[in-house]
């Protein structure tokens, strides 16, 4: 390949990163277990993240996925098995900074080089006043019917002062 056919595909590839990451939450690490040794390149592990919902002030979540070691999981070229599970937590109170629309996308993260992307979306459920995570894989061509989801119940977060604390 040459080097301006490499640009390209580089090019392109961030290209499609960015597009995939619009609109979505950073994630921070919070932390990694090696699940897999490795001899040359990074160990296979199981990485936790933490981000705050996009639309939703008072929502935190948690999400742990696989991230693939090695020399191609060390240069960014492996594909990511598609096991992930996400757990989101009320903060504080809810706040929704819009309107917020079902199957919406609240992070997403790449899992290959191209086409591959772990993903957590909300749905809102009116009746039960309760926001609904899903996190699952998608693939250009074929995704992954492993999932997990996380439900939030909206409390009203009113602080629990000595005088109402209860007795023990």
């Amino acid at each position: 390949m040459t080097a301006s056919r490499t640009a390209a595909a580089l090019a392109l590839a961030a290209g499609a990163m960015a597009v995939a990451m619009a609109g979505s939450a950073r994630a921070e690490e919070v932390g990694e277990v090696t699940t897999a040794f490795k001899i040359l390149g990074a160990n296979h592990k199981i990485v936790v993240e933490a981000f705050d919902d996009p639309e939703v002030e008072g929502v935190a979540c948690f999400i742990s996925r696989a991230r693939t070691g090695g020399i191609k999981g060390s240069l960014g070229l492996a594909e990511d098995t598609s096991d992930a599970a996400v757990s989101c937590q009320q903060t504080g109170p809810v706040t929704f900074r819009d309107t917020l629309d079902d199957g919406e996308e609240v992070y997403s993260a790449r899992a290959s080089i191209l086409f591959k992307h772990i993903q957590v979306v909300r749905f809102y459920d009116k009746a039960r006043n309760t926001l609904v995570y899903l996190t699952y894989s998608d693939k250009l061509v074929d995704g992954s019917p492993k999932n997990s989801i996380s439900a939030v119940a909206i409390h009203d977060m009113a602080p629990t002062t000595p005088a109402t604390a209860p007795a023990r």
